[in-house]
């Protein structure tokens, strides 16, 4: 069987915080993750992923997947295979750009070596610098270019969002396809672009406009009455869209969250909640966020001018006018609380107070605009915790490895801006 690895290379650092606790494979954009897109192009392969070697057991926790992090396992890997860059969006004819059969070879997309048809692990253990793979090492091998589109920043994730929500809509939902429990009263505007699985609920009132773009609703969801979902949309299994909310163009909502008030061009991850009045716009929230009622993201500056956006300190022009909040996993923010354009708020936070908080703050760190502290690890736990129980999910051990090595390799920056 052909093999397939699906690596990160060091531009997981510029994915930050979003990669702080995962791998960018693990990123969502569109209807599913980057890693499904990749998979999905060779359904034959055996999928084995490297992932980061802090995130190995947590990985191994959340999915049932083959990993490799060290040296020895990559070289251990028998081959033939193909490693393939987790930061690409692939679409249905990647594998006839990059095929699994032919020799060594490398494929570059503008800058960056995407791809590299391998003949044994050895050239992958080669190409283990530290923590990531670097694809320069193949750079000597016959090159080929293709076409193939690389998220490089988190706001590219979101700025593709629309178009990746219709490119998944073809390849992995059904069809269009209304099942589930949809009432009498609801308006679906452009039934051929609708897919409502089995086992989701759309109540009395609610709308699904899909003349502009496709719209997906997964099993489990409910849509609840008077809501406005407009396409391209994806609804993920077990998540629930409150009275009244509206959902714009280009938004994700991921697997069991919750969400109102006003949403567009917007992923969140996971078990993320959104559920009162505010506005989130052009954003990504990580796993187990929480925003408080009335919270409101601004994703347009008053001069027009593009965003920057701070990336752990690194201050990004975005080339873009709209940019709102980037939020990593288990950060919440208290009611009525305001995001400039362009923040980022780490993992692990918890904001409060009046007046806008910093654009850059970093992970585990309390307070707002008012002052600033370092979370305590330990209550920091107990509250993730009581959350992920919520949602029958344990903070498991490995998890809890995994958010400690992140505390502690975040201090120096966080100490650094609060003394």
């Amino acid at each position: 069987m052909a093999k397939i690895l699906i690596f990160e290379d060091s531009g997981a650092e510029n994915l930050k915080p979003l990669t702080w606790t995962r791998p960018a494979w693990g990123l969502r954009c569109g209807i599913v993750t980057l890693a499904k897109k990749i998979a999905a192009a060779y359904k034959d392969a055996e999928i084995i992923f490297h992932v980061r070697p802090y995130l190995v057991a947590a990985v191994k926790d959340e999915r049932d997947v083959a990993v490799v992090s060290r040296r020895d396992e990559a070289a251990a890997l028998e081959g033939p295979l193909l490693a393939i860059n987790g930061r690409i969006l692939a679409d249905g004819q990647l594998a006839a750009r990059i095929p699994l059969a032919g020799g060594d070879e490398a494929f570059r997309s503008g800058d960056t070596i995407i791809a590299a048809r391998l003949s044994s692990g050895a050239a992958v253990a080669e190409a283990l610098a530290g923590e990531t793979i670097d694809p320069a090492a193949w750079a000597k091998l016959p090159t080929r270019e293709v076409s193939v589109p690389v998220v490089t920043w988190p706001w590219d994730l979101v700025n593709e969002n629309a178009r990746q929500i219709e490119a998944d809509f073809r390849r992995f939902a059904p069809g269009a396809e209304v099942n589930g429990d949809v009432h009498r009263t609801a308006v679906l505007e452009g039934r051929e672009q609708i897919f409502i699985a089995d086992g989701a609920q759309v109540q009395a009132g609610a709308v699904l406009l899909a003349e502009r773009g496709p719209i997906s609703v997964a099993a489990g969801a409910v849509i609840m009455a008077g809501a406005v979902i407009e396409g391209p949309a994806s609804i993920g299994p077990g998540s629930r869209i409150k009275f009244n909310a509206r959902i714009g163009e280009g938004t994700t909502v991921g697997p069991v969250c919750k969400v109102g008030g006003e949403v567009e061009q917007s992923i969140l991850h996971a078990y993320a909640n959104k559920q009162h009045d505010g506005f989130l716009g052009h954003s990504y929230l990580g796993a187990w966020c929480n925003l408080g009622a009335d919270t409101n993201t601004s994703d347009l500056k008053n001069n027009y001018a593009n965003v920057r956006v701070a990336i752990e300190g690194r201050e990004v022009d975005t080339g873009s006018l709209f940019a709102g909040l980037f939020m990593g996993d288990h950060s919440k923010c208290g009611i009525n609380t305001m995001f400039n354009t362009g923040t980022t708020v780490g993992v692990g936070c918890n904001i409060f107070g009046a007046d806008f908080p910093p654009k850059d703050m970093p992970s585990f760190t309390w307070g707002g605009v008012g002052g600033m502290a370092e979370y305590d690890f330990a209550k920091f736990c107990e509250t993730a915790e009581r959350v992920m129980a919520r949602r029958e999910k344990p903070l498991t051990p490995a998890i809890r490895a995994m958010l400690e090595y992140v505390f502690y390799q975040t201090k120096p920056r966080r100490l650094g801006l609060l003394r």
